[in-house]
C-alpha cells in the first residue's frame, strides 16, 4: 500500500509500505477519512518535534477490518481513533494528567498513522461510532476532542461574553461549542467567507481585528479563545480580555516562536491565563457530540484528496479559504 511518510524536516514522501498486521490488543483500520491538521505542517517544516520515518496523520476513522489478541471490537465496526498513548505510570499521568505524559506515543507523530489506506491502532483507543456515521464526521472527533478540552478550562457561564480568535477548523469549533454553552460569540477572523459561516453559526458579531471588536465589546470579553496560532492574535489576547476575564490558548505557535505579554496587566486586571494541550479523556465526548449532531460539520470539508494531492497540500502553506481538507487514502 502507500503511504504518506515524513522522514526529516521536509522531507515528506509517498511510497510503498508493507500493508499492517494486528500486534497484540491492536485492530487494523480501513481508513476512509483523514483530516489535514495543522500540526501536519508543523511537523513538515521541523517546528513541531516527531519520530521519522514515520506515517503521518493523527485525525481518521475508518472501518475495523481485523483485530489481534485480546480484542474484543467487532470487526466491520466504523471507530474514530484516539491518537495519544499515554504510559500510564508516570507521575503526570498518575495525576490524571495524561496529556503531559512525558512518554505519550502520539499516532501519526511517534508511530504510524492515517495517511495511508491501513493503519494498525490500540483497540483501547479506538472509539466505536455509529454505523451510519458520514465517515468524513468521525474524522473531526480528534480536533473537537482538543477544542472540548480548551472549553473545559475556559469553563463558560451562560450569557458570558466569549470571544474567539481565528477561523480555522478549532476556531469554528469553539464557537459552536461556546454557543452550546450559553455565551454570546463573536469570531475576529480577516476572512468573509469563514465571517459568513460563523455567524451561520450563531456567532452574535463578527470582526475582522481586534480594534473593531473592541468597537463592538469595548470592555472586552469575559473569556477569550486564542485559536489561530499567531503572535499577534497571543499578544492581543489581553486587550480584548475584560477585567477578571479568562483567556485559553488553543493555537499551536512553531516550537520556539516568542510573544511579548504584559504580566503587570494580567496581575493588575487578574487576567487568567491558560494553555490547552491535546485532548484528555474528550474524545469520547468529542464522537458523542457529533454523533448527536450537536456540531455542525458538512460546512468545514473545504475539500476531499487523494494521497497524492496530500502530499502537495501539506508541503505548501493552507489556502486562505481552507477549513478542512479531508484525505480518502484508498
Amino acid at each position: 500500500m502507500r503511504a504518506l511518510r515524513l522522514y526529516a524536516e521536509r522531507d515528506l514522501r509517498l511510497e510503498d509500505v508493507p500493508e499492517p498486521v494486528p500486534g497484540y490488543g491492536e485492530v487494523i483500520i480501513r481508513v476512509e477519512a483523514a483530516g489535514i491538521c495543522g500540526t501536519d505542517r508543523h511537523l513538515f517544516l521541523g517546528e513541531f518535534p516527531s519520530r521519522g520515518p514515520v506515517t503521518l496523520g493523527h485525525e481518521f476513522s475508518g472501518l475495523i477490518t481485523a483485530v489481534g489478541a485480546g480484542v474484543y471490537l467487532p470487526v466491520g465496526s466504523r471507530v474514530t481513533c484516539d491518537p495519544n498513548i499515554p504510559c500510564l505510570t508516570c507521575p503526570a499521568c498518575l495525576k490524571g494528567r495524561v496529556n503531559l505524559c512525558l512518554r505519550n506515543v502520539a499516532t501519526g507523530i511517534h508511530r504510524d498513522g492515517g495517511f495511508a489506506p491501513f493503519a494498525a491502532f490500540p483497540a483501547s483507543k479506538a472509539i466505536v461510532l455509529p454505523a451510519d456515521m458520514n465517515p468524513f464526521h468521525g474524522a473531526f472527533a480528534e480536533p473537537l476532542a482538543c477544542t472540548l478540552h480548551g472549553l473545559d478550562l475556559a469553563a463558560i457561564q451562560p450569557g458570558e461574553r466569549c470571544l474567539i480568535m481565528g477561523g480555522g477548523v478549532i476556531g469554528l469549533l469553539a464557537l459552536q461549542l461556546a454557543r452550546l454553552a450559553g455565551a454570546d460569540a463573536m469570531m475576529v477572523t480577516r476572512s468573509r467567507e469563514k465571517q459568513d459561516l460563523a455567524l451561520q453559526f450563531g456567532a452574535m458579531h463578527v470582526a475582522k481585528s481586534a480594534s473593531e471588536a473592541l468597537s463592538i465589546w469595548p470592555n472586552g470579553a469575559d473569556v477569550v479563545l486564542e485559536c489561530a496560532g499567531v503572535s499577534d492574535t497571543v499578544e492581543a489576547a489581553p486587550r480584548l480580555t475584560s477585567n477578571g476575564g479568562r483567556i485559553v490558548i488553543l493555537g499551536v505557535l512553531p516550537q520556539g516562536k516568542k510573544v511579548q505579554i504584559e504580566p503587570f496587566d494580567l496581575l493588575f486586571r487578574e487576567i487568567q491565563l491558560h494553555f490547552s494541550f491535546l485532548n484528555p479523556f474528550t474524545q469520547g465526548r468529542a464522537a458523542e457530540l457529533i454523533a448527536k449532531g450537536k456540531v455542525e460539520l458538512e460546512p468545514l470539508i473545504s475539500r476531499v484528496i487523494t494521497l497524492d494531492e496530500a502530499l502537495e497540500t501539506i508541503s505548501h502553506p493552507a489556502p486562505a479559504r481552507d477549513i478542512r481538507a479531508i484525505i480518502i487514502p484508498d
